[in-house]
């Protein structure tokens, strides 16, 4: 049996480690959820063209929608049932055990680490674009991001979700407008202008054939990658039972909304080639329409801006509250999960965003950085999705706020979609998804032989875990 240490599970310990209760309502968990996906539609998922050709991509948009959609009803589920600050963490914490949720833990962490790194390389690209600053290299565009928004993080969470949902309001209407915009110019024909390589099943649809089709798993997921991110909100939700479900399937069905008229009108607009290599494909696909520069397309730009950044913001918040319950239970340094009078986890924040500053500064490769977040979200969706499964095996009597439509049956179609885009990041860049998996495994054996005796008691996974033990202990 596990060594568990109780010693420093008392008040003194844990108030220290307070996060803001009630702050967020579930409009604002809505706003969180497209906040954190919404830069997904402004750079990223257009490299999927180049990997697949438009045919291909549009397949793993359909796929990934149909895998986070099925997903995202699990999820509300499991974050009405055990809503704590640890979300995926916790749900596998207590379906899995102790090393289940610790993994799950560590892959949502790779996730959100990874994924602002490559956001802000997408702020420098639009920031080239629009000739601020006389810059030839981003790099002090990455490092101004995230001194700044981390910052705002520390301000408070209630400070930083009202300003996140704004700046999200902002770049919903840049969508709105850039749909507008294109909508006039598009022609079929040219979401086909990418020549077939040759490869098999290679077709005007399909240009790189079938095996494009999984390769372009990894940006199609780019469309709604962090969703999940919701459920970290629970702590500080006025009504975690009710606000929760909503907030997440309502955040998921506009996610997959603005990701079809994306996917649709930029390279229709525009042609798929030119749009498979850009940074900033929407203000591009509008000034290629056009022939020429136009004021929707500054404005496009500009607000496009916004649209990161109201992603890269939000990250920063999922990442910090993920390490946060990590830390907070024991399973990483604790020190990092200590709180300020403001009721935020101040390491947590600073500790990650200098590791992505770090990731962004050196590689400046966003395709590459997606490749590594992609790898952890879907690592973390095989093992959030069994979670719902064993839970409903497991405790089929467990007091739910919310119940999945067609229970265990959604989540296992969720299940087998989310293992095949594990092997797409390895189809995509071997390379890249071989380093992380071999990190991602470097922070088990560090939890087998270090943390797994040094877990606290007292945090709340851990005692949704220790009920739940006990209960079956009565009943046995």
């Amino acid at each position: 049996m596990e060594t568990t240490e109780t010693a420093r599970t008392d008040d003194a310990y844990l108030q220290h480690r307070r996060l803001n209760r009630g702050a967020a309502g579930w409009v604002l968990l809505a706003g969180l959820g497209v906040a954190y996906v919404i830069s997904g539609d402004f750079a990223g998922w257009n490299l999927g063209l180049a990997q697949g050709g438009w045919g291909g991509l549009l397949i793993a948009f359909i796929l990934m929608g149909v895998m986070y959609t099925c997903m995202v009803f699990g999820l509300a589920e499991l974050s009405s049932t055990l809503p704590t600050a640890g979300a995926g963490y916790a749900f596998a914490r207590r379906a899995l055990g102790p090393l289940g949720g610790f993994a799950t833990g560590v892959a949502v962490l790779i996730e959100y680490a990874v994924a602002p790194a490559a956001i802000a390389t997408f702020i420098g690209g639009y920031i080239e674009a629009l000739g601020l600053f006389g810059l030839t290299n981003s790099w002090p565009v990455y490092l101004g991001t995230y001194i700044v928004f981390v910052g705002i993080h520390l301000r408070g969470v209630g400070e930083a979700l009202k300003l996140m949902f704004a700046i999200t309001a902002v770049a919903t209407a840049a969508l709105f407008a850039a749909a507008v915009g294109l909508a006039p110019k598009f022609d079929a024909a040219r979401l086909f202008d990418i020549v077939p390589d040759g490869s098999a099943g290679s077709s005007a649809f399909l240009p790189m054939g079938v095996g494009g089709v999984l390769a372009a798993l990894v940006y199609g997921i780019w469309f709604f990658l962090a969703v999940e991110g919701v459920p970290l909100a629970a702590e500080e939700t006025a009504n975690p039972k009710k606000d929760m479900p909503r907030g997440i399937i309502v955040s998921v069905l506009i996610l997959v909304a603005f990701g079809a008229l994306m996917l649709v009108l930029v390279p229709g607009a525009a042609g798929s080639q030119a749009m498979s290599t850009s940074d900033n494909p929407l203000p591009e696909a509008l000034r290629i329409a056009y022939g020429g520069n136009t004021f929707l397309a500054d404005f496009i730009n500009y607000a496009g801006l916004a649209g990161l950044v109201a992603s890269f913001f939000s990250i920063i918040y999922a990442y910090s509250r993920q390490l946060f319950a990590l830390s907070r239970a024991g399973y990483l340094p604790r020190w990092m999960s200590l709180t300020g009078k403001r009721r935020t986890p101040y390491w947590a924040l600073i500790v990650p965003g200098t590791i992505g500053f770090l990731l962004a500064a050196i590689t400046q490769d966003g395709a590459l950085l997606i490749n590594i977040a992609v790898f952890g979200a879907t690592v973390s969706y095989v093992l959030l999705n069994l979670s719902h499964i064993v839970l409903r095996r497991k405790e089929p009597l467990l007091e739910r706020g919310y119940r999945t439509p067609g229970g265990v049956v959604t989540t296992s179609i969720a299940l087998v979609l989310s293992a095949v885009a594990v092997v797409a990041t390895f189809v995509v860049d071997v390379f890249a998804a071989s380093i992380t998996a071999v990190i991602f495994a470097a922070f088990l054996l560090y939890y087998w032989f270090y943390s797994r005796h040094r877990i606290v008691a007292g945090a709340p996974e851990e005692e949704f875990a220790q009920l739940a033990r006990a209960e079956a202990e009565l009943k046995a």
